[in-house]
């Protein structure tokens, strides 16, 4: 299964009021399909991320791979 850790943009947001959830979803469905497990939240207005690393790690070992931006996310999430 090609799987793929990657933000999705939720709710109806208003312009310049953004939030994301960390899903995961497989690839070979489309861009919209079902996500297979939620990992976290990040609002880049307040700059606030949490994240289920175990659960992020625990995917990866099996495989997945992930987005630029939820790389630079645990970048970050480590360094603080």
């Amino acid at each position: 299964m090609a799987v793929h850790i990657r933000l999705r943009r939720i709710g109806k947001n208003p312009k310049g009021k953004p939030h994301f959830r960390v899903t995961v979803f497989d690839e070979r469905k489309g861009r919209d399909s079902r996500i297979i497990e939620e990992l976290g939240y990040y609002k880049p207005t307040t700059g606030v991320a949490v994240l289920k690393k175990e659960r992020i790690a625990a995917w990866v070992k099996n495989g997945a791979q992930l987005s630029v931006t939820v790389k630079s996310l645990l970048k970050k999430d480590k360094g603080a």
